[in-house]
């Protein structure tokens, strides 16, 4: 194979993100572009020189024409992720699929069997893994530094702007729109925290709700938009501060100032917080997911862990501490320190340089990781070289949906890897 032909099915964001990380490498190219918001699919499709033939309204139209193409980056909303890699894992393209896999079992096993059926590619994009500060952190576990893992406390901070963006204001504020906060933001870390420990995750237990982006705490005399809004100056959600304030700043006009506008300019971004979704009050949203959960988790063997989710904190990387029989590893995602029980000291082992952990930076690595490793499962044809392929996603789920029954019906409940999920005890 000389140069992998890549489609992407979802010009937002994270599908050009993987499709430039993808072209830069020199290792392939976009050869066709499945988008139904017209201008986000020409941007792309010119910015890689795509035949006007092989732009695509829809995935389904692209299925029908069958473009000469490798690979497809499946980028769609959370609920349009498994009618179109099932067929495209059908017609023997490998699949770089954005998380989660889909929000139901169902789903999600509809996929792995028509990936098992084909013998694809199928890489579920949980960028946690394909970090430097993984790797490293890996190492030492495996080195046997800290002896055998006992527990583990592991901390997203969202961040409050963040929340905003994204869960109240943004495409994954329902449930019934896209998946669970917890499925959505965090299947990254369930993934994660699975591979560190390295066992089943067997028993669950968490709690969490929506505590404060509703009308109850909606404060005195705050308007409906943050344009019109007589408190904005006091609010830590005002969209004008989180969008407007940083317009000039070029950083944030990959992300999160593209989702606003495909044309940053500080006359679009006001535009689009005077009529669209992202200028509205964070208390006058239609959001319905969590802003806090914790997971407590017991893996097989008896190795515990817990996890906590939570809006309100400063957007940062997240936050780890492993503690082993005879040692303990304390990380931020930039550094890592060692605490050997043997002599009492510790060592800090500084991994990467002072960064943020945002989607327009990357996430630390995590993204130009995960696409390397994909172009090397495709161009070997081999889908063992996958860490995150379907079955492991698929457990990573199933814990997550179990998660998520815990916490609705106030029980512990069991992960059985076997059938579909999980019996409340």
């Amino acid at each position: 194979m000389d140069r992998i032909r890549l489609a992407v099915v979802g010009a937002g964001s994270r599908g050009n993100t993987y499709a430039r990380l993808a072209v830069d490498s020199g290792r392939a190219v976009v050869a066709a572009v499945a988008e139904p918001r017209a201008p986000r699919r020409d941007m792309t499709a010119d910015r890689y020189g795509v035949r006007p033939e092989h732009r695509f309204e829809s995935w389904t139209d692209l299925v029908t024409a069958r473009p000469p193409v490798d690979a497809v980056i499946v980028a769609t909303p959370d609920r349009l992720h498994a009618e179109p890699a099932a067929a495209f894992a059908e017609l023997g393209y490998h699949i770089l699929l954005e998380k989660p896999m889909a929000p139901t079992e169902d789903e999600c096993r509809r996929i792995v069997d028509a990936v098992e059926r084909s013998g694809v590619v199928l890489m579920v994009c949980h960028v946690l893994r394909y970090t430097a500060y993984t790797r490293r952190l890996e190492d030492l576990i495996a080195s046997g530094r800290i002896g055998d893992i006992v527990s583990v406390q592991h901390l997203e901070p969202v961040g409050w702007w963040h929340q905003a963006h994204s869960f109240v204001r943004g495409n994954w504020r329902r449930e019934d729109q896209s998946s669970s906060m917890l499925m959505a933001k965090s299947c990254h870390d369930i993934d994660w925290l699975g591979h560190i420990v390295g066992r089943p995750a067997r028993r669950v237990s968490s709690f969490g709700g929506l505590y404060e982006f509703t009308r109850a705490r909606k404060p005195d005399g705050a308007g409906d938009r943050c344009l019109d809004c007589a408190v904005e100056r006091d609010c830590p959600y005002s969209a004008k501060k989180i969008y407007l304030d940083r317009v000039s700043d070029p950083d944030w006009h990959d992300w999160p100032l593209s989702v606003l506008s495909a044309q940053v300019t500080y006359a679009s971004i006001e535009a689009a917080l005077r009529d669209g979704p992202y200028g509205r009050c964070v208390y006058e949203c239609d959001n319905a997911v969590v802003d806090h959960q914790v997971v407590n988790l017991e893996y097989e063997g008896g190795v515990t862990a817990s996890f906590t989710m939570t809006a309100f904190t400063a957007f940062d990387f997240r936050q780890t501490r492993v503690f082993g029989t005879r040692g303990a590893i304390e990380g931020d995602g930039r550094r890592l320190t060692v605490l050997d029980f043997v002599t009492g000291r510790p060592e800090t082992i500084e991994v990467m340089p002072p960064d943020d952990p945002s989607a327009a930076k990357g996430h630390g690595g995590g993204d130009h990781g995960l696409v390397t490793a994909f172009l090397d499962a495709v161009v070997n044809a081999d889908p063992d070289r996958v860490a995150t392929g379907a079955r492991a996603s698929l457990h990573s789920h199933q814990v997550v949906w179990a998660a998520e029954k815990a916490r609705t019906t106030g029980s512990v409940v069991t992960v059985d890897a076997e059938s579909s999920i999980v019996d409340p005890r």
